[in-house]
């Protein structure tokens, strides 16, 4: 299936005219499955996004369910709070909703899909990440998109390293690339 049919199929938005929507695609070489044990962890996040020091959620993986994260200094905020909106084991969809927090991205959502395809040869993982906000005042679509685009790329830039390397110490030590997560 083609990268378009996935948006398409996969990552619907409500947009309104004072926001700005994106989004933006990785190709790791990783098995899905792996990839998706770290994707699905709405608990985890600090298990491949940079930005995250600590995160607490009460409850079990349920649609609904909220989490407190916090933000590594350096950003301009230090904590959010979320809550997953999707989540299918089967399709691999993940969607989160920011509903609280200090900082400036207001009706912000996101929906990342990861999908199987052939890298160099290899299996590998097709990762999508689709996401809307608000524009703040004194902002411009333009820079909204950017800023946001910009954290997206370190997420998933860090998701293919966490991933590729686990995939290799997979490979050499012949365990198998399905990663067990234990709940």
């Amino acid at each position: 299936m083609e990268i378009h049919e996935y948006i398409r199929r996969h990552h619907k938005h409500e947009i309104n005219e004072n926001q700005c929507t994106s989004a933006l695609v990785k190709h790791i070489i990783a098995p899905v499955d792996l990839v998706w044990s770290l994707v699905r962890r709405f608990d985890q996040p600090q298990g491949y996004k940079p930005f995250v020091s600590k995160c607490t959620m009460q409850g079990d993986l349920n649609i609904g369910s909220l989490r407190q994260v916090n933000v590594k200094s350096g950003l301009p905020a230090t904590t959010s709070t979320e809550r997953l909106e999707l989540f299918d084991d089967e399709e691999h969809i993940l969607g989160i909703r920011i509903v609280g927090g200090d900082h400036r991205l207001r009706n912000y959502s996101s929906i990342i899909t990861v999908h199987p395809e052939i890298v160099d040869g290899r299996r590998g993982t097709l990762v999508i990440e689709s996401f809307v906000v608000d524009v703040p005042d004194g902002n411009t679509k333009d820079e909204t998109c950017y800023f946001v685009r910009a954290l997206i790329n370190c997420n998933l830039k860090s998701l293919a390293e966490v991933s590729e390397r686990l995939a290799a110490i997979h490979e050499e030590s012949g365990i198998v690339t399905r990663v067990q997560v234990c709940e």
